[in-house]
């Protein structure tokens, strides 16, 4: 079933500002909830659909990649939507807080728990590397060398950021629990541990190495396969080679989005691609075979006919680019480009004088009708 479009999830225009997207979101992440709909399959779908929109519109990049490409910006080289594991928790606490209601709302599913947090929200961030490549490369894929800078765990503690040999401590400030709790009025406020970030532990002999921190910045060298039929926006997502993680969490992933470089001859449409031929004023109007380039670095030949006018397009089927999810190819357009010729010499002249002479209605039908009509509007 195909996504609904974002801006239609929220009920917004696409003009609307970051407040307007975040009102509408907020009205609907309240009215869907599911700890409001206790069993109800259809709000908790609504539900994750705002969050998703809201996740995409709210960020300034996300929503101009989405504006430019649609949901294509969040698919992955395999076609996997880009939040199969997207926790709509955290759209809804950016607008509400992360802790806020959770005396409200009986916390967030199985996304978050009372208590001390899990290793999994400790989580690496993602990062993104931006890759050009040809369109030759888009047509035959290949094997890239990517190059960047990211953090990796410290191997001297772990990643834990505790010196070898010792062991966090229970967090003085929550007393391990990992939120703290405040009342304002009638109410009673939880929040997360603002001196051990929620996991209910603090280090007090921290490692040498790493200060702490349980990982190190590094340079690394990785190689993507490029998959054959990519095209611009396309995203590829390398898991588990982002940022590392801090105590006990995973590496987050990461995504390279394909640029595919114009060419000086093809230009591209989806699968398909196009380009226009020069050929000469005697072989449009004798006809001729011509070769042409083809994407793959053959020719392939071209039947002309005889009185070929400019502009006539010719297709050539499965020449063009390879579909990514199949083993299908696009076709191959070729638009002809008479040239009226110029410099002529005084035998050319001669000769287009004698044609010239020779020339009949039934040699120039267009020229024809056209002055018929023109007769015709300036009669009336």
């Amino acid at each position: 079933m195909a996504k609904r479009d974002y801006y239609e999830v929220l009920g917004v225009g696409k003009t609307s500002s970051a407040d307007e997207i975040k009102k509408a979101y907020r009205k609907l992440a309240l009215k869907y909830h599911p700890d409001r709909n206790k069993n109800d399959k259809t709000a908790e779908a609504k539900f994750k659909e705002a969050s998703e929109a809201y996740h995409v519109l709210s960020d300034n990049s996300r929503r101009k990649n989405y504006d430019q490409f649609g949901h294509a910006a969040f698919e992955g080289a395999g076609g996997r939507g880009g939040f199969s594991n997207f926790d709509f928790s955290n759209a809804f606490s950016d607008i509400f807080g992360s802790d806020i209601f959770d005396n409200f709302f009986d916390g967030f599913g199985e996304t978050r728990r009372r208590g001390r947090r899990r290793y999994s929200d400790f989580r690496g961030s993602d990062l993104r590397y931006d890759l050009s490549i040809s369109l030759e490369d888009a047509y035959n894929g290949k094997k890239q060398e990517i190059n960047f800078s990211s953090s990796d765990k410290c191997e001297t503690c772990s990643g834990s950021g505790a010196e070898p040999g010792s062991k966090p401590i229970s967090c003085s400030t929550c007393g391990g629990h990992g939120q703290v709790r405040s009342s304002q009025g009638f109410f009673t406020i939880q929040q997360t541990c603002p001196e051990c970030a929620g996991s209910g532990e603090q280090i007090s002999n921290p490692c040498k190495e790493c200060r702490g921190i349980g990982k190190k910045q590094t340079k690394k060298k990785i190689f993507a396969n490029i998959p054959k039929g990519v095209d611009d926006g396309t995203r590829i997502r390398l898991s588990g080679k982002g940022e590392a993680g801090i105590k006990g969490g995973g590496n987050g992933d990461l995504y390279i989005f394909i640029n595919v470089e114009n060419h000086n001859i093809f230009k591209r449409s989806d699968e398909n691609l196009f380009f226009e031929f020069p050929i000469s004023l005697a072989d449009a109007a004798l006809g001729a075979t011509i070769e042409v380039p083809t994407i793959d670095g053959g020719k392939a030949k071209v039947k002309i006919p005889a009185g070929t006018q400019n502009g006539k397009q010719f297709r050539l089927k499965g020449k063009g680019m390879p579909m990514m999810r199949n083993k299908n190819y696009g076709d191959l357009y070729i638009q002809t480009l008479t040239e009226v010729p110029v410099s002529l010499t005084k035998d050319q002249k001669n000769l287009l004088e004698q044609f010239k002479k020779l020339e009949d209605e039934k040699s120039t039908p267009i020229v024809k009708d056209f002055f018929n009509k023109a007769k015709r509007f300036w009669k009336n």
